[in-house]
């Protein structure tokens, strides 16, 4: 039972396992939908819905309370579950089956292999959401590509499944031609034939206007900072070394601790730490990468923190403390792996993997204890972070279906969207009990078939409101939980928060290379001059004409009254 998620290191690196598959990702698009005052249509130009005009599109919010959460959210977090829950008291939150009996090919990422597509799991969830979904799953790692081609040809699958690290280039204007407007199902209180759907928080929901319509089926996320920096706790206690509460501190300890001649370095890469510890806007996703500031519109890149953040990760590295394998850029290389093995102490990573290698590690019977540290401003004061997407994964469906497959395809994410403590929710994750797991002391354990069968597919469709539980390490639960609230104090909402934008198709492509070179910086191949060089013909290339671009929407969509 995995964590909703938010951003990521790289943009589809952390989905590389089963385990973390299942988790909702972080995302972000290039599309607009403001809280504002005005609207435009969303066509090759650019657009926004805002105001009224986005409100009567958006469905309407009604909370489910089939169980009471442990931890309730608090400052953007997701809400915890530490209690076990009895399988004879779990909740049915679709008591009848709301599909109408037909088939829906669906089109959805898949890490790993795949299931043979007739298996006892399929069955079931198919039995439960009253149509027949079939999978038509593609390699994950090289979705982008397949997706593209698949978009620009006349036959769309029924329903797709689009990450936000997908929706670049041409895509957004793709997905406004090919998908069906979902407003004549959900909008406003039509929503609540799908209850879990309802649920949804409408930030969400606002993240899936496209083109002025309401197109996606979105899979919610807290907006809080997903990537945790890992340490060692069970080394870290033993040898007394005390968390750093500064970028100075941090870099004394990675000194203390890195013995090249032992093979133990401090760290991983921690660009992404050094991110949020120096304040940097997010940077995965569009448009929260601006910000207004002191009345003028900012990109992240022009910032004195971005290239503080660099010059601070460079240092690591050139004080040999990340480990060699960092510093090569190997792909081949695990990072995770690196960490549980004790070569190094420290790495960041999405918060799925607290619970993923703690649960790994414990089956192994390793003695590894995997912990969060808080993050840490960079001067010894309150970090100031900046708050994500709260939907990182839309599932589409085709403008060409007819009503029944609609219908057919968003019972399938109502089922998928079933909170905790449901049957349905047990169903999506774990299977049918007897086939595909055992209650081992009230707990669900998958068997093999389980770990074969029940990954990576139906889990992609939609998901509930973020939650977390893991009963089998409430420990770990309530510790993600309790992070979340507590970086969540400190998180802030850019001026494009909850915004969703289609920039026009000139300026999609205009930042692509900023990531590959912060990568050659911190490692020294290139210099902070270079960055500099870089943002400057940045502005000139058209940085300067989308920033424009940007504050006229601003104004165009500034609350009236």
């Amino acid at each position: 039972m995995t964590p909703k998620s938010s951003s990521v290191p790289s943009r589809r690196s952390f989905l590389a396992s089963t385990a973390v598959a299942a988790a909702a990702v972080a995302g972000g698009a290039p599309l607009l939908t403001a809280c504002g005052g005005g609207s435009s249509g969303g066509t090759s130009k650019g657009g926004t819905t805002s105001g009224k005009d986005a409100k009567k599109l958006l469905p309407t919010f009604v909370a489910q309370n089939v169980v009471t959460p442990d931890i309730p959210s608090k400052n953007g977090s997701s809400v915890g579950f530490t209690q076990p829950l009895k399988m004879a008291d779990l909740k049915a939150s679709v008591p009848t089956p709301l599909g109408k009996g037909g088939t829906v090919k669906v089109m959805a990422p898949f890490w790993g292999s795949p299931p043979k597509s007739q298996n006892p799991y399929y069955t079931a969830m198919n039995k439960a959401i009253g149509a027949d979904i079939v999978f038509q799953n593609q390699d994950g790692n090289t979705y982008d590509q397949k997706l593209g081609a698949v978009l620009a040809s006349s036959e769309i699958p029924d329903m797709v499944v689009v990450p936000g690290w997908n929706l670049g280039g041409k895509i957004p204007s793709a997905i406004i031609s090919k998908f069906a407007d979902l407003g004549p199902y959900l909008a406003g209180d039509k929503v609540k034939e799908y209850p879990n759907l309802a649920a949804i928080p409408t930030d969400a929901w606002q993240r899936s206007l496209f083109g002025g319509k309401l197109r996606g089926i979105p899979m919610p996320s807290s907006y809080v900072t997903g990537i945790v920096p890992f340490y060692r706790k069970d080394v870290f206690d033993e040898k007394g070394y005390q968390l750093p509460t500064s970028a100075d501190e941090f870099l004394a300890l990675a000194k203390e601790i890195t013995n090249a001649r032992a093979k133990r370095w401090a760290c991983d890469d921690m660009k992404w730490t050094a991110f949020n510890s120096f304040g940097v806007l997010s940077g995965q996703e569009k448009p929260l990468g601006w910000n207004l500031v002191d009345g003028k519109l900012v990109y992240r890149v022009e910032t004195d923190a971005y290239l503080e953040a660099l010059e601070w990760t460079r240092k690591l590295y050139a004080a040999g403390v990340v480990h060699p394998d960092a510093k090569a850029g190997k792909t081949q290389g695990d990072p995770g792996l690196r960490f549980t093995s004790g070569e190094t102490l420290i790495y960041n990573q999405d918060i799925s993997h607290w619970y993923g290698k703690s649960a790994e590690q414990a089956a192994q019977n390793t003695g590894v204890v995997i912990w969060g540290m808080d993050i840490f401003g960079h001067d010894g004061g309150d970090p100031t972070l900046w708050a994500n997407s709260p939907a990182g994964i839309w599932s589409f469906i085709s403008a060409k279906a007819p009503e029944s497959v609609v219908r057919d395809a968003l019972a399938a994410a109502n089922v998928t969207a079933a909170p905790y403590g449901t049957k349905e929710y047990m169903l999506t994750q774990y299977g049918q009990e007897g086939v595909h797991y055992t209650v081992k002391d009230g707990l669900p354990v998958k068997n093999d078939k389980g770990n074969i069968e029940v990954v990576n597919a139906y889990v992609m469709l939609d998901g509930p409101a973020p939650s977390i539980a893991h009963p089998d390490f409430p420990d770990v639960a309530k510790a993600q939980v309790e992070w979340q609230q507590r970086m969540g104090a400190f998180t802030k909402k850019s001026s494009f928060y909850g915004l969703q934008i289609v920039e026009p198709a000139r300026y999609t492509n205009l930042s692509n290379d900023f990531e590959q070179l912060e990568d050659d910086v911190v490692r020294g191949r290139k210099k902070i001059s270079d960055m500099q060089q870089a943002v400057s013909d940045w502005r000139g290339g058209g940085g300067d004409k989308l920033r424009d671009w940007y504050r006229k929407l601003l104004d165009d969509n500034a609350p009236q009254g």
